[in-house]
């Protein structure tokens, strides 16, 4: 795929999705943090259905949104996502980049905005810190984008089936935090619009500044065509087409052939 593709469509959907991650947040704070959307109802009836084996399945799911699990995940991105050793390096150290950066930032947001968590008497496992946008649903939403960049990247066989294992993570991660009552489901819908908009960003950088030899499965518009006209060795016009060369017929120098034909 073509490196201005990719910037171009990264970055239309990186600006979508912060656009309507800014409308959600100015709503949120105009209502003064107070449950948005069918929020209340939604937390009302995960905290009357919520069986022991649900939570601890949940709390589980839910653990791994957070510490040490995300950053292992993004430097595994990093190693799927490289071929030659340079590359997987540099991969390695973006994705980590990429997910530390998009945390900070959401950290910033998240003390600005203020919003204060669901009833204390309501939570089903610890929480620390504001309500939105979700930690949790914001980390492994960035990771799980990190992850199906990398398959789609590389293109393996099942990479359809792993898309929807890795992308199906990080959707229940965040909807573990609404089912533990810890989060409104508005909290968790402004961690996937954060975490979209932030992958958006990142890939459209990645696809316009960094060199073509560095991003394995993209290709520069300017190169492409000398691709496709190379010959065996991979340079265009270092094969020579004897084939197809010209022949020059001269005429004979018998005597007795003379006037029957002329050199060429």
């Amino acid at each position: 795929m073509r490196r201005r593709d990719v910037a171009e469509l990264a970055g239309s959907c990186g600006l979508g999705a912060w656009t309507a991650f800014g409308v959600l947040t100015m709503v949120v704070v105009g209502h003064d943090g107070i449950p948005l959307f069918g929020d209340a109802d939604l937390h009302s009836w995960c905290v009357a259905h919520r069986p022991d084996v649900a939570v601890a399945l949940a709390r589980g799911l839910t653990a791994t949104g957070t510490g040490v699990v995300p950053f292992v995940l993004a430097a595994l991105a990093g190693v799927v996502a490289g071929r030659a050793l340079r590359q997987r390096a540099l991969a390695v150290a973006l994705s980590l980049a990429f997910l530390a950066g998009g945390q900070a930032l959401r950290y910033a947001v998240m003390t600005l905005v203020a919003r204060p968590r669901p009833p204390l008497t309501d939570w089903a496992t610890h929480a620390s810190g504001w309500a939105f946008p979700s930690g949790h649903t914001t980390t492994s939403a960035l990771t799980a984008g990190l992850l199906i960049i990398a398959v789609r990247i590389r293109a393996p066989h099942g990479r359809t089936v792993l898309t929807l294992v890795i992308g199906g993570w990080g959707a229940l991660v965040g909807m573990t935090r609404v089912y533990l009552g810890v989060h409104w489901f508005t909290d968790v819908g402004g961690g996937w619009l954060f975490a979209l908009g932030w992958l958006g960003i990142c890939l459209c950088a990645v696809a316009w500044w960094l060199p073509e030899r560095l991003t394995p499965g993209m290709t520069d518009a300017a190169t492409e065509p000398a691709r496709r006209t190379a010959g065996p060795t991979g340079a265009a016009g270092s094969r020579t087409d004897t084939a197809r060369e010209p022949k020059e017929f001269h005429a004979s120098d018998d005597p007795g052939r003379r006037g029957r034909s002329r050199p060429a």
